[in-house]
């Protein structure tokens, strides 16, 4: 191959892959010979929507933060910025102690700046505790990591953990805070401690975001596969629906088995896949990638009858000290003004945090009964579904423990040594969809300079 006419290969169809492929064609052009290989059957990795009773749903991720710029632009280049809608407001709530209560507000993931938002929520020992807390001396080495509950434990005791944390991460990472990073998974908080807090509600205070107008979610009208298809088509690609084995120097190229060699390579797959891949060409990376442990879970959607009553909220995350199956409830058609206007009320519920891989192995009928059990318990809502469906997402989420960071490094250096390979993916700097555009977009320009030299 010439320059003019380069040969790469993205390996992963995922979100992150496919915002890859669509970069290189716009940087290499029409000439370039672009493949993307996957082994799964679809594209699209952990985005997914389905059919449920004759409406698109999204049964992975359905939300990103729209404050971030890479969707919205990424939407308007596509001819899509029509699919982008916003919610409708409504405050989400935690279940906990058999009870509803209101999301606490004024925290950082969950993380409180004051006892008055956790009033409630937690017992009178613990706002006694959080209250004080400003008093107690704090031990924070500029440069450290811990674990969320940790830190929080320490500071605020466990209820502020288990009710408030907890059910914050568990949505994010599908994690726990005793298992979740400070350093990356709430930056602006090591930030904070960095700078010398003299507490953590100071720290957290400190790290709040300024209030800014405008929604701060958005999320696609018919699902993210409008944009996974569009992705497709202008990268104009050859699907490979196969598993890359190994990677070898080959030349000033790399030999992809089965494939065959590239000029370049972009590895947008999950951080077991690209432990396996690095093995050979770069064993410390592969080693720091191999670190990295993936949370399962899974997803079912049920279409309820339109009378369904449930509560005038977007959603309901659940508390690790409660006896739930479930660990959150979207209720999607109270959140979006867009799936109100269907002929069913929509419900997802979520199942399973990292160390909780058993449940997802569950037969369809129990996750769909558990489902419908642990709404009834929190909403009182029992009516048959209409339609439902189970999605399985096993390793869906990388874990952003301690030391993330410097595993992330580690890989992101010792890749830079091999010309013409790029990694990209939800491992690196953030499990959200604008992270992983924003982190493929930087992988495509890189290897779009090398190949084209």
């Amino acid at each position: 191959m010439t320059a003019s006419s380069p040969n790469v290969l993205v390996v992963g169809g995922g979100i992150s892959g496919l915002v890859a492929a669509y970069r290189l064609r716009q940087r290499l052009g029409a000439g370039a010979r672009i493949t993307v290989a996957d082994g799964a059957e679809r594209l699209g990795g952990k985005l997914r929507t389905v059919d449920l009773a004759g409406e698109p749903v999204d049964v992975g991720a359905e939300a990103f933060i729209a404050r971030r710029p890479e969707l919205p632009a990424l939407l308007d280049e596509l001819g899509l910025a029509d699919q982008l809608v916003h919610p409708a407001g409504l405050r989400p709530l935690i279940w906990s102690e058999d009870a509803l209560h209101p999301l606490p507000s004024n925290t950082l993931m969950g993380i409180p700046a004051d006892a008055d938002s956790l009033r409630g929520l937690v017992d009178a020992p613990t706002l006694a505790r959080v209250a004080g807390e400003r008093a107690v001396p704090l031990d924070w080495t500029p440069g450290a990591d811990t674990t969320v509950g940790a830190l929080v434990g320490q500071r605020f005791g466990p209820q502020v953990v288990r009710r408030s944390v907890d059910p914050l991460l568990g949505g994010v990472y599908s994690g726990l805070a005793d298992t979740i990073g400070v350093r990356a998974a709430v930056p602006a908080l090591a930030a904070a401690l960095d700078r010398g807090a003299t507490s953590l509600s100071a720290a957290v205070a400190d790290a709040l975001p300024t209030p800014a107008p405008g929604p701060v979610f958005g999320a696609l009208r018919d699902g993210y596969g409008v944009l996974l298809r569009a992705l497709a088509e202008a990268a104009s690609a050859q699907i490979v629906h196969e598993r890359v084995r190994t990677l070898a120097r080959d030349g000033d190229g790399w030999c992809a088995d089965p494939l065959g060699r590239v000029d370049g390579i972009v590895l947008a797959v999950p951080a077991p896949q690209l432990a396996a891949l690095l093995g050979r060409v770069a064993p410390r990376a592969a080693a720091a990638a191999a670190d990295i442990p993936l949370a399962s879970s899974a997803v079912v959607a049920l279409a309820l009858p339109t009378g369904a009553d449930v509560p005038q909220n977007s959603g309901i995350l659940v508390a690790t000290d409660a006896s739930l199956g479930a660990k959150a409830f979207t209720l999607s058609s109270r959140k979006w003004p867009h799936l109100a206007q269907r002929e069913v009320t929509l419900v997802r519920a979520s199942f399973g945090r990292f160390g909780d891989a058993a449940v997802v192995d569950a037969p369809d009928d129990d996750l769909i009964a558990a489902a419908r059990r642990d709404l009834a318990t929190v909403t009182g809502v029992s009516e048959e579904p209409v339609a439902a469906h189970v999605q399985r997402w096993h390793g869906g989420l990388p874990q952003y423990g301690p030391g993330h960071l410097d595993r992330v490094s580690v890989i992101e250096q010792e890749v830079a040594g091999l010309d013409g390979v790029e990694v990209s993916g939800a491992l690196l700097h953030g499990v959200g969809v604008p992270a992983c555009v924003a982190a493929a977009t930087t992988a495509a320009t890189r290897l779009a300079e090398r190949v084209a030299r």
